[in-house]
């Protein structure tokens, strides 16, 4: 396993305060509890999560797989790298009655022990941790030996993946050395990540109905008011009035290329289920 020592470079640090930044702005409460509220539930029991493990949600947001884990009775502890995201998280444990921690953790630099953990899941949100290495050995360090890993992730070829591809003409640059996101979504850079640090590695691509739209227009609304690094791409275009329409023609081709043939603006989002346990 390589070195995962915290990186340290002004760089690095600017990138990951810009991070939580972008994920605190807009409402990614509404995104996990309106639009994706199943796929939390479907980590959760593809883990076999039960009241007997010590579970670790990392880049957990709002909780949406760490309180569907608490609520197996499991001890859960939820980390993420935006505080707000986990006061939102806090309150809706509390209204559905469940306990758990909460931390405020980075994912490439994680504060816990060594084997800590029976089952270590993210339900897509450590593929936006810009250094995929440091994240996966991270992962795997603070799960015991024979617990197990478990992933969602977008892929590339599905929705938000094509999403992120359009939009990444109009975004400013990222920095060095930072992945994309949606090679979390491939099979093959996962297995390479894992690569001497599990076994039963298994991978499924499955899809999300999102069916809340009635046409592409409340799809663009609604992701440039809740979706953190939709509004960023945005706020980075405020300069420049026509670039931002011809990303809203962008995006709204977008959605009427995967609606084609369902009601409206209704969209499957692929994802990956990944599922492997520890060495």
């Amino acid at each position: 396993m390589t070195d995962t020592t915290a990186i340290t470079s002004d760089t690095d640090q600017a990138l990951k305060a810009k991070h939580r930044t972008m994920w605190a702005q807009g409402n990614y409460t509404a995104i996990a509890t309106e639009l994706i509220p199943s796929l939390g539930q479907v980590l959760v029991r593809q883990c076999g999560v039960n009241g007997t493990h010590r579970v670790l949600d990392v880049a957990a947001g709002t909780g949406n797989a760490a309180i569907p884990a608490a609520e197996t009775g499991a001890t859960v502890t939820a980390s993420d790298l935006t505080p707000e995201l986990l006061d939102s998280g806090k309150r809706i444990a509390e209204s559905r009655g469940v306990t758990l921690d909460w931390a405020v953790a980075d994912a490439e630099a994680l504060p816990f022990g060594s084997g800590a953990f029976d089952v270590v899941m993210s339900c897509v949100g450590v593929m936006f941790a810009p250094h995929h290495q440091l994240t996966a050995n991270e992962l795997a360090r603070v799960c015991r030996p024979g617990g197990r890993i478990g992933l969602i992730n977008w892929t590339p070829e599905g929705f938000i993946g094509r999403m992120f591809a359009t939009m990444k003409p109009y975004a400013p640059p990222p920095p060095p050395g930072a992945q994309p996101p949606p090679l979390w979504g491939r099979r093959e850079h996962v297995e390479s990540l894992f690569e001497g640090q599990v076994h039963e590695f298994e991978t499924e691509r499955r899809t999300v109905r999102i069916d809340r739209f009635t046409e592409p227009g409340d799809f663009l609304s609604y992701f440039k008011t809740n979706y953190g690094p939709t509004i960023a791409v945005y706020k980075s275009l405020a300069a420049t009035p026509e670039r931002a329409e011809s990303l809203d023609a962008d995006l709204l081709a977008l959605v009427g290329e995967f609606s084609a043939g369902n009601d409206g603006a209704t969209v499957d989002w692929e994802y990956l289920l990944v599922t492997a346990r520890r060495n």
